[in-house]
């Protein structure tokens, strides 16, 4: 009997040592991987006094001024290194042609304005990948940092006719350009434009390829804030010409833009 309860003694005694053992294993990584955060989060936090950009990912809306028009645009950036993030883009945009000028016409009590010789208007909707590359990082908090990127990938153009409301027999009609109504698109009494309702069941397809560049200024003063202002280039091209005005010869296939875009967002 005092065997058997010396041997259960010792049974007792090595699985309260291997319980202690297997604990004390499970905290030591628990307690490195606090350890190795709080050494991740200080090296962020001296980063960012020193001025330089450390995230995992960032996100941004930009609103674009380009020298055919304008747009607006959505990018995604995930960290690859301490220079470089690859950048996701949707984007917006709708060309105009640069002979576009409007004309007011008036009642006396009511103006419409339209503008002569306009076929369609034209919308892309572009999904792209890029890159970007800093330059140059901040170097306190209130510095600038300057970055490169590039961005090409998909363009879908869209093509909306452009209507006009004209008098024809003491009656008002709304017309676009074609074969049947091309005289009077021209030549007939315009009262003006049929407005953003007309044309929306009339959209037309057009694909292409786009790819652009620039240099983007970020000015934020805190490390998880981007504000940023960016100047770039871009060429845009298509499967087939665009027809924007009533001349054949004024129809483009490609399109090269300037642009400057104005950037808000956050890093985390």
């Amino acid at each position: 009997m005092k065997k058997l309860f010396v041997f259960f003694c010792l049974i007792l005694i090595a699985f309260t040592s291997f319980g202690q053992d297997s604990t004390e294993k499970r905290r030591e990584p628990r307690k490195d991987r606090r350890e190795d955060k709080r050494t991740r989060i200080d090296a962020m936090i001296r980063q960012e006094e020193e001025g330089v950009l450390s995230y995992q990912k960032q996100s941004a809306f930009g609103i674009q001024l380009r020298t055919d028009g304008y747009g607006i645009f959505y990018e995604l950036g995930r960290y690859r290194s301490p220079r470089f993030a690859n950048l996701y883009l949707i984007e917006l945009t709708e060309i105009k042609h640069k002979k576009e000028e409007k004309t007011t016409v008036s009642d006396g009590f009511f103006s419409n304005s339209f503008i002569y010789g306009k076929l369609n208007n034209f919308y892309q909707l572009k999904l792209g990948f890029g890159q970007q590359y800093i330059f140059g990082q901040k170097g306190n908090k209130n510095g600038i940092a300057v970055m490169g990127i590039y961005q090409g990938g998909l363009n879908v153009g869209l093509l909306r006719p452009y209507y006009l409301s004209v008098f024809d027999n003491n009656t008002a009609r709304d017309i676009k350009f074609d074969s049947q109504d091309s005289v009077l698109f021209l030549t007939g009494d315009i009262q003006g434009s049929s407005g953003l309702g007309k044309g929306w069941n009339e959209l037309k397809v057009k694909p292409g390829i786009f790819i652009k560049t620039g240099l983007r200024f970020d000015f934020g003063r805190y490390n998880e804030m981007i504000q940023a202002i960016q100047i770039g280039i871009g060429v845009e091209a298509f499967a087939q010409k665009i027809p924007l005005f009533y001349r054949s010869e004024e129809s483009q296939q490609i399109f090269y833009q300037g642009h400057i875009a104005f950037l808000f967002g956050r890093r985390k």
